[in-house]
């Protein structure tokens, strides 16, 4: 030790194991997330919610029992949008507004189908400059979803 005291050998030596053996973890643990890292993400596990495709997904709850689902992607030079509301129960007719950049892109009404009582929006919009805000809204009788993704 540096302070002038004497340490007995087979403590240092416990010392210099736990040293070595921690400096080992260390490398091992950083060497396991250098490996794991670029696989999580590239299987959508990274922390902007891409996935292999380059595409982002967000899914949410609506104020009532319905689910929403919105999903952006590149396509040829566009961004493709597509909007999903999922409420289990087929024949509700929906209003929607798509914003993009606070600025809306397109509105209408869709009207549940399917199985799964859904409906879905597809729009291609003009990539701007930085980053894209998108904001999906629909309603149904008071029941509210309000979904957004940046691209």
């Amino acid at each position: 030790m540096h302070d002038g005291t004497t340490v007995p050998p087979h403590l240092e030596e416990t010392a210099m194991t736990r040293t070595r053996t921690l400096l080992a973890t260390t490398a091992a643990v950083a060497t396991l997330g250098a490996l794991a890292g670029p696989a999580a993400a590239s299987h959508g596990g990274g922390d902007d919610g891409r996935d292999r495709d380059d595409r982002v997904i967000r899914t949410g709850a609506c104020s009532g029992g319905a689910r929403w689902k919105i999903k952006a992607k590149e396509d040829d030079g566009r961004i493709e949008v597509e909007s999903e509301v999922d409420s289990n129960r087929t024949g509700q007719r929906w209003a929607w507004v798509l914003r993009h950049d606070g600025s809306v892109s397109a509105r209408g009404t869709a009207t549940t189908t399917g199985r799964s009582g859904s409906f879905e929006v597809e729009r291609r919009a003009v990539d701007g400059a930085g980053t894209d805000a998108f904001v999906f809204r629909a309603t149904f009788r008071g029941q509210t979803c309000l979904a957004s993704v940046r691209y």
